[in-house]
């Protein structure tokens, strides 16, 4: 287990070197003058000239490239052009709000997703398994931005035009102090994740359901005599898991990266919304840093997928 492990790591650290390396020379192919996005249009020449010393950006590429490792490598990723901030630092301050989408989005999708799955799987054909296909096809077909607008519309434009607030429009509030104000105005952002991913794990859970529960060693549970409960959530859910893991580490990863329908939407400062900022500005090295925090985050979740897969089937290790 440990040097499966191992190997695991040693093969993240590879791609978080290649992608490292892949972002920094697409910075230097990118057209623009790093230099006149810092100082603007009316600098001088020997204004661009001092704030290209002061980057570094006069120095030969390969000590540039090597200079940028070395700083990635302890989490240095430089400074904003904009506003002259650390990159790390803008992003730490967007991360809560991602982050608590993300938990939020994750939990209920799963908790509506899976059941649905599970009950349609088990009555095929039937008057619950053609609901079950209609909640799956509704929140496939249902754009993230369309679905966001529309409960807005419903749930924070319609009560306030009737004189009351039954949702707020939007906006982050911290955990703390205050976790019911930090709940309440995830709860809309919450719901429109999660549908349309909850259908994509209702489906998923049913497609693998139904092939499972015809194996020879579900009717033979069943000839044992064990409940249909029994037979469903200890054996059939267990051969069901790994491909609703693998679904779920990436579904995380990439959110973690940035959600940025959901965040622009519903006026979410996380990093999604950065990223959006960020290209609108030309800020390359708030870029480069959130396309690297999205790399990190899908080789952890990657690791961690690995793992599981190994608690789940001892045949993986």
């Amino acid at each position: 287990m440990i040097r499966f492990l191992l190997g695991r790591i040693g093969f993240a650290a590879l791609i978080l070197f290649a992608l490292s390396t892949f972002v920094f020379f697409l910075f230097f192919v990118a057209p623009g003058d790093p230099a006149r996005m810092v100082a603007g249009d009316k600098a001088t020449e020997a204004q661009l000239v001092q704030i290209r010393t002061n980057l570094g950006l006069d120095r030969p590429i390969h000590e540039q490239y090597v200079s940028f490792l070395g700083r990635a490598a302890v989490g240095d990723l430089g400074f904003s052009y904009r506003n002259q901030q650390p990159v790390t630092t803008l992003i730490a301050n967007r991360l809560p709000a991602t982050i608590s989408l993300v938990i939020g989005g994750v939990i209920v999708w799963l908790a509506v997703g899976i059941p649905i799955g599970i009950m349609s799987a088990r009555h095929p054909g039937g008057l619950r398994d053609r609901l079950g296909q209609a909640f799956i096809l509704v929140g496939l077909s249902f754009p993230t931005f369309v679905l966001g607008m529309v409960s807005l519309y419903v749930f924070y434009f319609l009560p306030r035009q009737a004189g009351f607030t039954l949702f707020p429009a939007g906006g982050f509030k911290p955990f703390l102090p205050n976790p019911a104000l930090w709940a309440w105005h995830l709860a809309l952002p919450w719901a429109t994740l999660a549908l349309t991913t909850a259908a994509v794990y209702a489906r998923l859970t049913r497609g693998q359901m139904l092939e499972v529960m015809n194996e020879d060693y579900i009717r033979t549970a069943r000839a044992k005599g064990l409940s249909e409960g029994r037979v469903v959530f200890k054996h059939g859910m267990r051969a069901t898991l790994t491909p609703l893991v693998t679904q779920l580490g990436a579904d995380i990863a990439l959110l973690l990266g940035g959600a940025i329908v959901i965040e622009q939407v519903y006026g979410l400062q996380g990093v999604g919304a950065l990223a959006v900022q960020a290209v609108n500005n030309q800020d390359r090295p708030i870029i480069i840093g959130v396309v690297l925090l999205g790399g990190f985050f899908i080789v952890i979740s990657n690791i961690v997928v690995d793992i599981t897969y190994a608690l789940l089937d001892p045949r993986v290790r």
